[in-house]
């Protein structure tokens, strides 16, 4: 009993955090499918343009593996369903969105801080 009286802040902030965080997997599940999709896509293209940032050119792979850790943190639950190859093709599409943002957008090539050419 003791244990609940001197503890008992922390266990209100654990209770909280996990009833935050229930209700953002339920939010997120109760989307339709493709509604879903659109966010992870969504979600995609800003951890290419990170990755790029962060790892430069020339490092494919480690990029993949980067945008895939970053992935499986931010939805944990969706990575169980989603196969490796399925997201690697979902990264190849928003690596093409990035190209094609760097190309037309100067600030978000400043921010990456590439030279396209």
């Amino acid at each position: 009993m003791n244990f609940l009286i001197e503890n008992w802040p922390l266990l209100v902030a654990a209770i909280a955090v996990i009833a935050v965080a229930a209700i953002y997997v339920v939010n997120f599940f109760k989307k339709p499918g493709s509604e879903q999709l659109a966010k992870v896509k969504e979600w995609l293209l800003y951890a290419v343009v990170q990755a790029e940032k962060e790892l430069g050119g020339g490092t494919g792979q480690i990029k993949l593996r980067y945008v895939y850790d970053m992935f499986v943190t931010k939805f944990p639950v969706v990575s169980n369903f989603v196969t490796f190859e399925t997201f690697s093709y979902m990264v190849d599409e928003a690596l093409v969105k990035m190209r094609h943002l760097l190309e037309t957008n100067e600030k978000i090539e400043a921010y990456v801080d590439l030279e396209v050419k």
